[in-house]
């Protein structure tokens, strides 16, 4: 079937290399309407505000001038994505009881953290009994169970924060097992009450200080997050004496970074936990413009992007400087104006077999939060949606000979852009920095973390004129004075060409895959390609 695939692929890029299937993405058109919703007047991009009002009503007018029909629910063109943020009610409680029966008080915040961030705000659990379970990874592609066989529905799991080091675990590259949501996720599943992540400082430690400040801030909870009763942290000391109590040596508990160790009880170790939230809501908009299919118009490749972006004075009052609004020119009005004229060109196409959405999505600033809403709830079912071909933030230089991605190794989408590169004399290749973790910090993830193969482009860095020694520190300069800075301003001076091939190049991907039977899968290491195979019925 790889072959088969394969050549499909092949074909086309033929195809499009000698002009069968013509384009003509517009640098200038791009810098312009870049520049449009860039402007002052959008106010940053702010989710609930006038300014998502503006940049949402000029996305679908410009949608409406296109043809395009709306892609949203009950054929609208507006998705809502409620937005729950939690803060803490003073006074919450907890306790422990040992072996023994004695009560052990702990101060929330000083012995222990503990949310209530869930879908209700309110957690009470009582004489609840409490598993150390290493990492809380689950990987059978990895061959790693740190759970084993231990049933631990109605108690609280102690993980470890991040993942085992290696190339078990990806090397350089994390893994989403490394996440606090995967842990929870995973410990919902297996029907804990609560997680707690054990902090490696003592209770006098800075960590320690840190993780316990860090607790008490609101919190906007993810839509479709796990609905554990809570969450929290606790340090060394207190997991020491948990331990002793148990009748177990903290010291000598089994290696959890070998593969080997299992989840262990904590014998007659109970705890108690009575919290509560205020939590107020925000509802915010992904907008969904879509080409329907001709052949199979219930199977569906997603282009996204996210419209928003930190705001302006409102959002950051004390910021220094004159310069009160984040434009985010390049973050993401970039990637916005991208997925538009990538939908204005495939519009000008012979129209697909399958459908194509064109998907803006809300509060990516906020943690990816439109995009976690379209998964939890989507319009198009994900079983069948083909793939996801995210664009966040168009490489702004000139022609590149790499086309750089998040997540290079996870799935065979990649393996499909490669031969559309090569026939340009481009290659494609990882992003350059792991320690970034940049295929779980954008919309694309929420889709792969659902099964649906995702994939997302990045800022190249080896100039056809002068290679990747002067394109990689070009690029980290740019990199360091725009992210998230009042700086992300439009410019006439930005050079768009490597947009532009990118973009050339993202536009035969999605056409090719729109108008093929077979559905790009996740290569057999990667953490997604279980949840993906739970569906395989219905893309029979």
């Amino acid at each position: 079937m790889f072959r088969k695939v394969m050549g499909g692929v092949a074909a086309a890029a033929l195809l499009f290399a000698t002009g069968a299937a013509a384009q003509d993405f517009s640098a200038a058109r791009i810098s312009e309407n870049i520049r449009t919703i860039s402007a002052d007047e959008y106010q940053g991009r702010y989710p609930g505000t006038e300014g998502e009002r503006m940049v949402l009503a000029w996305l679908q007018a410009q949608y409406e001038a296109m043809g395009l029909e709306p892609g949203g629910p009950d054929g609208q063109w507006l998705q809502p994505v409620e937005l729950k943020r939690y803060t803490p009610v003073p006074g919450a409680t907890a306790g422990w009881t040992g072996p023994d029966g004695a009560v052990h008080p702990l101060t929330v915040g000083t012995d222990i953290t503990v949310r209530a961030a869930t879908n209700d705000g309110r957690a009470s659990i009582r004489e609840a009994g409490v598993v150390f379970v290493g990492h809380g990874i689950h990987a059978p592609e990895r061959n790693w169970d740190d759970y084993g066989d231990l049933d631990v529905r109605g108690k609280v799991v102690i993980v470890v924060a991040g993942e085992p080091d290696g190339e078990r675990f990806n090397g350089d590259y994390a893994t989403a097992y490394e996440s606090s949501a995967y842990k929870a996720d995973e410990a919902f599943r297996r029907g804990a009450a609560g997680v707690l992540t054990l902090v490696p400082g003592g209770a006098a430690s800075s960590v320690w200080a840190g993780a316990a400040r860090g607790a008490t801030r609101t919190r906007t909870l993810t839509p479709g997050a796990a609905d554990l009763e809570f969450s929290g942290a606790i340090n060394h000391d207190l997991a020491a004496a948990w331990a002793a109590a148990a009748g177990l040596d903290i010291g000598r508990l089994p290696d959890i970074a070998g593969g080997t160790f299992r989840a262990v009880e904590l014998p007659g170790v109970r705890l108690s936990v009575e919290a509560a939230e205020t939590i107020d809501t925000l509802v915010t908009h992904n907008l969904l413009a879509r080409i329907p299919g001709t052949g199979h118009p219930d199977e569906t490749i997603i282009y996204s992007a996210h419209w928003d972006h930190v705001g302006g004075e409102a959002q950051h009052p004390n910021a220094p400087g004159d310069d009160r609004i984040w434009n985010g020119a390049w973050d993401n009005a970039s990637g916005t104006i991208g997925v538009l004229e990538m939908a204005r060109q495939i519009s000008a196409a012979p129209r697909p077999k399958r459908s194509i959405v064109f998907a803006h999505m809300a509060a990516e600033e906020m943690g990816l939060m439109g995009a976690y809403g379209y998964a939890a709830d989507p319009v198009w079912p994900l079983e069948t949606t083909v793939a996801d071909i995210n664009i966040d933030m168009l490489p702004l230089s000139g022609p590149t000979r790499d086309v750089a991605i998040f997540g290079k190794g996870q799935n065979d989408l990649e393996d499909r852009l490669e031969v559309l590169a090569a026939a340009e004399g481009r290659v494609v290749t990882d992003d350059r920095e792991p320690e970034q973790g940049y295929y779980y910090r954008s919309d694309h993830f929420p889709f792969a973390r659902a099964g649906v193969p995702a994939l997302m482009p990045w800022h190249g860095v080896d100039l056809d004129e002068g290679g990747v020694a002067v394109g990689q520190p070009a690029y980290t300069a740019f990199f360091e004075a725009l992210y998230h800075q009042p700086a992300d301003e439009w410019s006439a001076d930005w050079d768009l060409t490597s947009a532009v091939e990118n973009l050339t190049l993202l536009y035969r991907l999605g056409l090719d895959l729109a108008n093929s039977d077979d559905w790009p899968g996740w290569k057999p290491t990667s953490e997604f390609a279980a949840v993906r195979a739970r569906s395989d019925a219905a893309r029979q």
